[in-house]
């Protein structure tokens, strides 16, 4: 039996009423996205109207909520501030992220457990206490995790994890939040989101050959940027959809984050229902046939997707071909036929030092099976990598499902490793031999995300993303330009051989299996567990409110930074090594914007301290600045804290003693996480403005006193030669976020109303 199945049953009880109600205000069919939007509102939100895309702001009721262990603290250790007694919803926290990636599964689960110890006893008594469903170290990737076992057609649910869109692929809402999101979820209170636009992606054809699932999302993402996708969810349809497995659909949505899109979504087919009967869910499955006219859009929509979607976009699986995309950007998108032409032009290393499968984006039977038959063929034919090959398993079941039908000897044949079921290299937890050289190299992978420094550290590293076949294939040969559609290579035996085009099972054929899944369920009454944090703990640190507006006008602001260029989660708030801080606030912030560029000085971690003319790090001019009771500024360039769902990002410059970040434009999630926190979030209602904020200026809000939606604020700047500029600040603040920053952050605002 499934998870939750009474919560289940009662989302697919209330769901077609909801929907009625929804189309006649509407007045129009709706979109399978609508639906779950619709029959997820808050019993707040009320009365009910026909919301405007991209504008409305809209209180939502979340089925459930999972967490990552990395992000996971700072969400329970404000939860903890909240003041409940138990989640108000299914939640769960997955041990993923603080696993270490160097020598092998067995010797880096024990060597992580050892290191971060007290972080995974922390998780878990605070799971136990509050009725959280605990998932231990080496049970799997939280995405993968919750596609077998929580995931299921025409549910919402937020993660603290920028990659929760994966449960698309089971036709969720499902979508990446900060912590303090989650709190609001956990606590019983309402979710806000902006109602998305809505972004149609008709598949037609079928894929063959070597061309996946992975490739669909690689040419959307070469479509439409990194912030492309922005505010919108992409609804994927049409006959090509239905070719492709659920795992494809969770793969093809997952890496959605990197259009910098709300979520993605497919509607409810045959391929899910055999995801879910052979992830022993068959209760789910058989819910959802009752109610699956609801679990798909109206057919008018499909049938002319124009009057419908904002946006619609057309890919025939039959011509796509394999991509690789990057070096720095998941966007670059490149077919396989012209990879060593656009390496050439552009100076890539071809030389391949590294190939990885695997992770929370492609780690899925099917995607393990088709990697193995390549493999295999390796083996047959008398080839061996030339590249080091790396596998990360999505979960204990995946592992050991693959591990019993010979997939990982077979790997091993050919010279490959096996990481821990865990993100490892694909968040930056690789100890990668040499990467602090920073040598100019070349790697491959099946993960998500490719920006500079993301994997090993090292700046050099030139990433490139593909599908699991045709990143072995490329580690085989190990040369970046390989086709292998088209090229041979040449055997231990100097023959020229051929790889045939991949093959793989759906689902395996002999069932899932696993010995230990690796789920901790938590006490039925949490009322006497006690959850303990050393005062003198170098990784958690209980929280202390941030201080609420005095209501006056900011002035007197000094510019921290003003960035330049992409300005990442990762460049605001670094992984690696920096995830064993997650818990500590104070032990974190001194990575913040360690990784942006000055636009002074075109260097990182180098900004001028205006007391003291001297330059040095970010975190310490912050520090300095703190201490003598100054405010500060952030300025930033476009789509500023793209990327991970951190809010560390966010609560770092707060707590740190930062004001404002303004900005062209905003990720989504780091501008909400901005608000959370008690923070100005504005951009510049003249982009060209950017370029009159200099080096030197004092900055003051001079209108703050009349905050209200929709309404501009007016920065000053005053130049170090007296001179003054005013320019229009724009903001997306309604009432209950101006009262977030009134209050000082939504979770004092959360703790008020419930000692109230």
């Amino acid at each position: 039996m499934a998870f939750d199945i009474n919560m289940i049953k009662q989302v697919y009880n209330r769901m077609g009423q909801r929907i009625d109600a929804a189309r006649k205000v509407v007045n129009k069919p709706l979109t399978l996205s609508e639906k779950i939007l619709y029959s997820h509102l808050h019993e707040e939100q009320q009365p009910l109207e026909a919301f405007t895309r991209g504008k409305s702001y809209v209180n939502f009721a979340p089925d459930r909520v999972a967490m990552q262990d990395a992000t996971a603290q700072m969400a329970l250790l404000q939860f903890m501030q909240a003041g409940k007694k138990q989640a108000a919803v299914p939640s769960t926290v997955h041990c993923d992220h603080l696993i270490l990636a160097k020598s092998g599964a067995v010797e880096d689960l024990r060597n992580s457990i050892s290191a971060s110890g007290e972080v995974f006893n922390f998780l878990e008594s605070v799971s136990n206490k509050y009725g959280i469903g605990f998932w231990r170290p080496g049970a799997g990737i939280i995405h993968q995790v919750v596609l077998e076992n929580y995931a299921f057609p025409g549910g919402m649910m937020i993660g603290t994890d920028s990659h929760t869109v994966n449960a698309g692929g089971l036709g969720m809402v499902a979508v990446g939040v900060g912590g303090a999101d989650a709190v609001d979820v956990m606590a019983g209170m309402p979710w806000e989101l902006k109602f998305p636009k809505l972004i149609g992606v008709k598949l037609t054809g079928q894929m063959s050959g070597w061309t996946s699932a992975k490739d669909v999302i690689l040419k959307v993402a070469g479509i439409l940027t990194v912030k492309g996708g922005t505010g919108a969810i992409v609804e994927y349809f049409g006959p090509g959809a239905k070719t492709l497995s659920c795992t494809g659909k969770g793969t093809i949505c997952n890496m959605g984050a990197e259009i910098g899109a709300t979520t993605s979504t497919f509607g409810y087919d045959e391929s899910m229902d055999r995801y879910l009967r052979a992830t022993e869910r068959a209760d789910v499955a058989d819910l959802a046939k009752e109610v699956a006219d609801h679990l798909t859009a109206d057919p008018e929509v499909y049938e002319n997707p124009e009057n419908y979607f904002d946006q619609v976009i057309e890919i025939d699986l039959s011509t796509l071909e394999p991509h690789l995309n990057g070096p720095f950007s998941p966007d670059i998108a490149t077919p396989i036929s012209k990879m060593r032409e656009e390496a050439e032009k552009n100076g890539w290393p071809t030389d391949v030092k590294v190939g990885l499968i695997g992770s929370c984006t492609n780690s899925s039977y099917e995607d393990i099976s088709r990697a193995a038959s390549l493999a295999k063929q390796a083996e047959d034919k008398n080839l061996r990598t030339k590249s080091e090959f790396t596998i990360t398993p999505g979960s204990e079941q995946v592992r050991f499902t693959i591990e019993r039908d010979g997939f990982i000897d077979t790997f091993q044949n050919i010279g490959g490793s096996v990481f821990a079921n865990a993100c490892g290299p694909c968040i930056g937890q690789w100890d990668r031999a040499g990467a602090d050289k920073k040598e100019k190299n070349t790697i491959v992978h099946s993960f998500n995300r490719n920006f500079s420094k993301r994997a090993d550290g090292n700046p050099n590293t030139h990433a490139f993303v593909g599908s699991p076949e045709l990143v072995t294939a490329i580690a085989i040969s190990g040369d970046l330009g390989f086709n292998p559609m088209t090229d041979s290579l040449v055997n231990e035996n100097g023959e020229a051989v051929k790889f045939d085009p991949p093959t793989g099972w759906e689902l395996p054929p002999n069932g899932f299996d696993v010995e230990d899944p690796g789920y901790q369920e938590p006490a039925a009454d949490g009322s006497n567990v006690e959850v303990k944090v050393a005062d003198d703990s170098k990784r958690l640190q209980l929280l202390t409110p941030f201080e609420p507006w005095d209501g006056e006008n900011i002035e007197g602001m000094k510019l921290l930074i003003k960035a330049k260029g992409k300005c990442t989660t990762d460049h605001i708030s670094m992984a690696g090594p920096w995830l064993r801080y997650r818990g500590h606030l104070d032990n974190i912030s001194n990575n913040t914007l360690t990784g942006a560029v000055n636009f002074f000085n075109e260097k990182t971690d180098l900004v001028k301290n205006q007391l003291t003319g001297e330059y040095g790090a970010v975190p310490d001019t912050q520090r300095d600045y703190k201490a003598k009771g100054i405010t500060t500024i952030v300025v930033g360039d476009h789509n500023y804290g793209e990327g991970s769902s951190r809010e560390h990002a966010a609560m770092q410059p707060r707590h740190l003693g930062v004001k404002v970040v303004l900005v062209k434009s905003f990720a989504r999630i780091h501008e909400t996480n901005l608000k959370k926190q008690g923070m100005l979030a504005l951009t510049f209602a003249d982009e060209n403005d950017y370029d009159k904020i200099q080096e030197d200026d004092t900055f003051a809000l001079i209108d703050l006193v009349d905050f209200t939606p929709d309404q501009p604020l007016t920065l000053r700047l005053t130049h170090s030669d007296g001179s003054v500029d005013d320019i229009k600040t724009i903001h997306s603040y309604n009432a209950t976020q101006i009262d977030w920053f009134r209050a000082g952050s939504a979770l004092n605002l959360i703790k008020k109303k419930e000692q109230n």
